[in-house]
């Protein structure tokens, strides 16, 4: 699933992997008022259903890959043999099979991986699955239907150290045949940070990010994932939380492939609908709940603004009531645009995206809507599109 970043689609926008979550009864502050422990698994208890193990360990592995699959027997396939591919003797690879229902089992049994298959969890708990069959200091979650782009462990492991929390880098996109599609997601610059990230996400609880398969993340910050019960995701609570344990690096390079295809859902070109909308807004508050326990235990406490007043709150808060047909206030519409100011762009993104509420918040519905639809459009935006998208043209 693509982060919380200031590009990030909704939830109604992103891929499917996971059996339907079950909702935590209290209320997300409460859930996360004490301190957890620092990696428990939490929910329902794995169930192995099969495991192979047909390649020997890795002596003082550098880089783990896990690869969670669910029902995607079309591209697992591709997937492993892109890690394979890399040529390297000092990572280690793992492949999850979180009780697909096809025939994908089968396909990562030809394959020649080390592989567990376990009842359907979901794919956070798929991914913790490997997590525990690995040793890397450095873990990278793939996703079935992606792929690593030829020299990849290259790029990455000379950038890897044990200052760094997590390294990030732009996925290609492609479609079900390998075709590209156009942009990467998302666009990224080089950089090594963390004081200044550190400080965004305080401010707007989140930062720029690439789709699950563009971070690899350092053990440590991994074990995050096992308290973050509330979430069938795996780039949650951890994106938000690495830069207060390390450095950010950043790489512009395309070191991988985020493919789009029939059986997710990319939300290219579709209106975004109020229960995804209302969904990842849900997850959004349990997330910076999740963060403000976090915070709470570190050695230098750090004060996170409230939810409400961010602006990827706002802004979903806003859209879910478009898409339900109910119009934003202009107040709501006014401290959204106050909350504009603190994203890391461009004045001259910023006074767009401001105009760009504006008008959803002033145009009749059926306008509005179209709007909101071209603004979560992946992919270039024009003022053309905004004219053809106001005035309802294909």
């Amino acid at each position: 699933m693509p982060s919380h970043s200031a590009t990030a689609p909704p939830a109604s926008a992103t891929r499917s992997h996971t059996s339907r979550p079950r909702r935590s009864r209290k209320p997300y502050a409460r859930q996360f008022a004490r301190p957890l422990p620092e990696a428990v698994h939490r929910g329902p208890p794995e169930v192995v259903l099969d495991e192979i193990r047909v390649r020997p360990a890795v002596p003082a592995p550098r880089l783990a890959v896990v690869i969670s699959c669910y029902n995607y027997e079309r591209f697992v396939g591709d997937a492993i043999a892109s890690v394979l591919a890399q040529g390297r003797d000092d990572c280690e690879v793992i492949v999850v099979d979180d009780g697909s229902t096809d025939g994908s089992w089968q396909a990562i049994r030809a394959a020649g991986v080390n592989a567990v298959s376990i009842r359907n969890l979901g794919a956070r708990r798929a991914c913790l699955a490997g997590l525990d069959r690995t040793t890397a200091p450095f873990v990278l979650f793939l996703d079935a239907d992606d792929r690593l782009a030829p020299g990849a462990f290259d790029r990455i492991l000379a950038h890897l150290d044990p200052g760094v929390a997590k390294l990030q880098f732009s996925l290609t996109r492609i479609g079900a045949e390998g075709e590209v599609l156009g942009a990467a997601i998302p666009k990224l610059d080089d950089f090594r940070k963390r004081t200044e990230l550190a400080a965004q996400v305080l401010r707007t609880g989140v930062y720029v990010s690439p789709p699950t398969s563009g971070n690899v993340f350092r053990r440590d910050v991994c074990a995050l994932m096992a308290e973050a019960d509330y979430d069938p995701f795996v780039d949650g609570v951890t994106l938000f939380a690495a830069p207060f344990f390390g450095d950010i690096v950043s790489l512009s390079d395309e070191l991988g492939c985020y493919r789009v295809h029939g059986t997710n859902v990319s939300g290219q070109g579709q209106r975004p609908d109020e229960r995804g909308l209302t969904t990842d807004l849900d997850r959004f508050v349990a997330r910076m709940a999740h963060l403000r326990a976090v915070l709470a235990r570190l050695p230098q406490r750090r004060r996170l603004a409230r939810t409400e007043a961010m602006y990827y709150f706002l802004e979903h808060r806003i859209c879910a009531e478009l898409a339900a047909g109910r119009r934003a206030g202009l107040g709501r519409v006014t401290r959204l645009i106050g909350a504009i100011r603190h994203e890391p762009k461009p004045l001259k993104d910023r006074c767009t995206l401001a105009a760009l509420f504006l008008l959803m918040a002033l145009l009749p519905r059926a306008r509005a809507q179209s709007l909101m639809a071209y603004r979560y459009h992946f992919g270039a935006r024009s003022a053309r599109g905004v004219v053809d998208a106001i005035l309802l043209r294909p």
